[in-house]
């Protein structure tokens, strides 16, 4: 009878108003989940019966509309909504949240997957994993130099903690400072006499041993200073003690004229390879006018120091660390740094058509596209020591729960009154 379309509409609003409700009640049970993203249930009418068909208008006539009696409503979807969920810091380095619309791409099993949670921790083999599941974080590894490969090949990310940073013998030291002017010519005496300015600067072998250098200031005339470098404690370190030798002269406004004697060579004998290091005394001003950067003359104090060197020891690995473009850093004990991995992230034309699998992790469907390996810092960035929050907002959330609650109650009250009808019906017999 036509009472049964209101009864069964009403039936159909109470289906899909609860599967609203069951939506709701997900979205606010994870309102704490890392990147968990919302659902969102959409409703469109059933199938509408036609009782009277359109008519076209004539001559004599106009047209008539048609007449149609809706039987209900359905779900039309149940979204999942991607918009970007807070960034909340942490004290975990590993901990990484993305900016931007991209995945992180995991392993487990074989299987790969993708997800927007970031919380990742080292297993005991150094790979870098979600601690709960176990799925590995892909990306590329760097070779030994710390160069990433081209391509989008995947590999689970390891850091290898057993990793050392070799050491590197010096090149150069830079000295800067000031010879006094007003010196005296330099007398070997005894007593010595004149200027003479001493300044100890630190270099390093190709083993990663110290050496300690002595340069020596002697002033040999107007302007004009001879240097000679010296290590002190050789032998053993090196196979001299004197190890070169120069001079600087310098023009009338203090500035450094010529520079003669570098590069020198020294031999360790530590098994180390020889080295050549380049003294740097400052920019000769016929290169650079007007250049006070390193050594000059003038009435001052004299006092020469060495500014920086390029050398250091082997380190070994204290950390790491991850920039916003997803690369793996490994900081060393001899200050150091070099790349280890490169963290790579997903992109899909249609994000709302991944499949949810549980544990925050998403599969591809038919309807997502394929996976477009990027790297971050294009559309997505990544940001260390941080997690997403979920993106679900509890007042939205409460404002959908009366509505869901309302429909339902309403759709209630269309079955109680259909059925007061067809007891009036039944009550005709009577």
């Amino acid at each position: 009878m036509a009472f049964l379309r209101s009864l069964f509409a009403g039936v159909s609003g109470l289906r899909n108003h609860q599967a609203m409700m069951d939506v709701i009640g997900n979205n606010i049970a994870n309102v704490n989940t890392v990147a968990f993203k919302y659902g969102r249930a959409s409703f469109s009418e059933l199938f509408a019966q036609t009782l009277r068909g359109a008519g076209r208008p004539t001559d004599t006539t106009g047209g008539t509309d048609p007449m149609q009696v809706g039987l209900g409503m359905s779900l039309s979807t149940l979204d999942t909504v991607f918009s970007q969920g807070s960034i909340e810091t942490t004290a975990n380095n590993t901990d990484l949240a993305i900016q931007g619309s991209g995945f992180f791409i995991v392993s487990a099993g074989g299987k790969q997957m993708y997800t927007r949670a970031g919380r990742f921790d080292l297993d005991e083999n150094g790979r870098m994993v979600n601690p709960g599941s176990g799925a590995i974080l892909q990306g590329k590894m760097a070779d030994i130099y710390g160069n990433i490969p081209s391509g989008t090949a995947l590999q689970d990310i390891i850091i290898n903690k057993d990793i050392k940073s070799p050491a590197k013998a010096t090149s150069f030291v830079k000295f800067a400072g000031n010879l006094d002017s007003s010196a005296a010519v330099y007398s070997a005496g005894p007593p010595p006499v004149g200027g003479d300015v001493k300044s100890s600067a630190t270099a390093f072998d190709s083993l990663g041993n110290q050496i300690a250098l002595t340069v020596e200031f002697t002033k040999t005339g107007p302007n004009a200073w001879n240097w000679s470098a010296s290590i002190p404690d050789a032998p053993p370190a090196t196979t001299s003690t004197n190890v070169g030798s120069g001079a600087v002269t310098f023009n009338s406004d203090g500035t450094l004229q010529t520079i003669s004697g570098s590069p020198i060579t020294i031999t360790p004998t530590s098994g180390a390879a020889a080295m050549t290091v380049d003294l740097r005394f400052g920019t000769p001003t016929a290169a650079a006018p007007g250049d006070l950067s390193g050594l000059t003359q003038t009435s001052n104090t004299s006092n020469v120091t060495s500014r920086e060197q390029d050398g250091y020891t082997a380190g070994v690995l204290t950390g790491i660390s991850i920039d916003a473009a997803g690369k793996v850093i490994g900081n060393f004990s001899n200050s150091t740094v070099q790349t280890m991995a490169q963290i790579l992230l997903a992109e899909f034309n249609n994000p709302g058509g991944l499949i949810r699998n549980g544990e925050n992790t998403y599969d591809l469907s038919g309807n997502s596209g394929t996976a477009a390996i990027v790297t971050p810092g294009e559309t997505s960035s990544i940001v260390s020591s941080a997690l997403e929050q979920s993106n679900v907002d509890l007042a939205d959330e409460f404002t959908k729960m009366i509505t869901a609650q309302r429909g339902f109650q309403a759709n209630a009250r269309v079955i109680t009154t259909s059925d007061e009808f067809l007891q009036e019906v039944v009550n005709l017999k009577r």
